[in-house]
């Protein structure tokens, strides 16, 4: 009997239910756009680099280079598709930027011109010193086109860089060429393509400014009896130490500068002898003279058609 009743216990327990609820979807990620390159060179591999460092999908980059030397370093370092001719990857791309010289740029956005109208790409040109109205020209005109003025310093990850857009660029386009130069160093917009000329002749030209500096100081270093190993040394760890300072302290150089020279101490001696050289004047001077330079530059390349 104590059994039976067991038994009875056991077949009155019911089977839960089973919920109606429905799983949650999955979510969508945004396809990434397919960022096309025209010209594999140094900074064609530098963005595409950044880009893959920064989570971009090896599948959504591609380059077009005629030389082949070019396209087998693509392949190898980076793992990339790439093409022999331009307009293969400008049949393709979401995002075109061409990385060509600006003396070339011409020929090639011809070159460009069918492909880019039927595929209406964000266009992105890294070539310094050419205008957007000269580039729309060549490319047909009606296109979102960004121009940028990157630095040197992006091949490692270090560059500053100008841009401007059209007023065909929508936000989410101002974004995602942001988002392509940030991978390689710190942007800023500008509200004047004019100023482009401007960025050209300090974050442009200015790392040879800043080379030739260390240059200078070495060579004193090594005439005030120091091996030029130990003279090379100091003055790099010096010039990195005091840009590290300048960037990650927030104050203005001016006030780091004001901090390190005692008064009659030997920092002053020095800042004396550079004072009276005229050393802010040259800087200014040869920051306008390479901004002049820049818009000849402009006129010369946009010449033609």
């Amino acid at each position: 009997m104590p059994a039976r009743k067991a038994k009875n216990r056991v077949r009155a327990v019911k089977t839960p239910r089973r919920t109606s609820q429905k799983k949650p979807a999955r979510r969508r990620t945004a396809r990434q756009p397919l960022v096309g390159f025209i010209g594999a060179g140094n900074m064609a591999r530098s963005l595409a680099g950044g880009l893959l460092k920064n989570g971009w999908a090896r599948n959504r980059l591609i380059l077009a280079d005629p030389d082949s030397a070019q396209r087998s370093a693509v392949e190898k370092v980076l793992k990339l598709k790439t093409y022999a001719t331009n307009n293969d990857v400008a049949a393709r791309a979401d995002i075109l930027v061409l990385a060509v010289k600006p003396q070339v740029l011409r020929a090639a956005a011809l070159e460009l011109t069918q492909a880019v109208q039927r595929r209406r790409p964000l266009v992105i040109s890294v070539a310094a010193g050419v205008r957007l109205a000269d580039l729309e020209r060549w490319l047909g005109g009606g296109l979102p086109v960004v121009r940028v003025m990157p630095n040197t310093a992006a091949l490692i990850g270090s560059g500053a860089a100008g841009l401007y857009a059209n007023p065909r660029v929508a936000p989410e386009q101002r974004n995602q060429a942001e988002s392509i130069l940030r991978s390689v160093g710190v942007t800023v917009w500008l509200a004047d393509e004019s100023l482009l000329d401007v960025v050209t002749a300090v974050s442009g030209s200015g790392p040879a400014y800043f080379f030739r500096v260390m240059e200078a100081l070495e060579r004193a270093a090594i005439a005030g009896g120091l091996d030029a190993a130990t003279a090379r040394l100091l003055t790099l760890e010096t010039a990195f130490g005091a840009a590290k300072m300048a960037l990650e302290g927030g104050e203005e150089p001016a006030v780091l500068r004001a901090r390190v020279t005692s008064p009659g101490g030997t920092t002053e001696q020095a800042l004396g002898v550079l004072e009276s050289g005229g050393i802010e004047t040259l800087f200014h001077q040869a920051v306008r003279a390479a901004t002049r330079r820049a818009r000849e530059l402009a006129e010369m390349f946009g010449k033609g058609a």
